[in-house]
């Protein structure tokens, strides 16, 4: 199964509630992917807050050309979170961590 972003939503000046195609939902902290001469820029919060997800590639993207796959993004949920943990919330719940 290919993975998708189907929503993001802004939770932190680098941090993202993304849902994911596989019913995980998370908030997730994306400063570890921040490196390089492409993503540095999304360190400045109002750059980061630009984000969007792709209505094709079902990825997270910016204005300035930076995209994440949302495989990278899922890799820094940590296992033992990854379900059941109070940082995930199950599919269709309105409640956030």
């Amino acid at each position: 199964m290919i993975l998708h972003i189907l929503h993001a939503e802004l939770a932190g000046p680098a941090s993202l509630f993304v849902t994911f195609s596989d019913g995980c939902d998370a908030t997730v902290d994306l400063r570890p992917l921040l490196s390089g001469p492409v993503f540095e820029p999304l360190l400045d919060p109002n750059m980061f807050a630009k984000f969007t997800v792709d209505p094709v590639c079902k990825t997270v993207c910016w204005p300035n050309g930076a995209d994440l796959a949302p495989e990278a993004i899922r890799s820094l949920i940590p296992a033992e979170q990854e379900f059941g943990e109070p940082r995930i919330v199950p599919k269709g719940s309105s409640t956030r961590p």
